[in-house]
């Protein structure tokens, strides 16, 4: 008897393999069918998807480690932090004419120009949050103020805070330049 004789079954229909196969490919299929059924199941609509994720993240934000961000934070806001905490990043705080001060995260080896983004990145921020002024050219702001550290001009974008004297949690004054006539 060969081997094709043995695995056909009585009356020409399917051999016990070719059954196995069947059965196997019945069973997968259902298997994805129950799993198309899951996902639909599962579909959210978005806003209810923006629901959970905010109160995910408002969980997050209750850390010991995140207690300092705001509820409406970013994924940079986060990425900063922990930055901070690893020792890789360093606060400078900006002290405006009002006297405010505003806490901008940079890396150790920031430049002016570095320190420059995080101010536009953090008011921008604010701006948004609060509902503020919406558009600010930043070009008039760098030619209408500038930052001072310990009396020196921070005028030199491409030079490091660190060169400049600058460390963590050092203040830097953001000032209006006076006009020369």
């Amino acid at each position: 008897m060969t081997e094709e004789q043995s695995e056909e079954a009585p009356g020409g229909g399917l051999s016990v393999k070719e059954e196995d196969v069947e059965k196997e490919n019945v069973t997968e299929m259902a298997a994805l069918d129950e799993e198309e059924e899951e996902e639909d199941e599962e579909t959210l609509p978005h806003p209810e998807i923006l629901d959970i994720f905010e109160e995910g993240l408002a969980q997050l934000v209750q850390d010991p480690l995140l207690c300092d961000l705001p509820i409406q934070v970013t994924l940079e806001e986060v990425n900063s932090q922990i930055a901070l905490e690893y020792g890789q990043a360093m606060t400078v705080r900006v002290v405006k004419a009002d006297g405010e001060i505003m806490p901008i995260v940079v890396v150790q080896n920031a430049t002016v120009l570095d320190l420059k983004k995080a101010i536009r990145r953090f008011m921008e921020l604010k701006q948004q949050r609060e509902g503020g002024v919406k558009q600010v050219s930043w070009r008039y702001v760098w030619r209408t103020f500038l930052l001072i550290f310990q009396g020196e001009k921070l005028d030199d974008d491409k030079m490091r805070l660190k060169d400049y004297g600058i460390r963590n949690r050092d203040e830097v004054t953001f000032m209006k330049r006076l006009r020369k006539k």
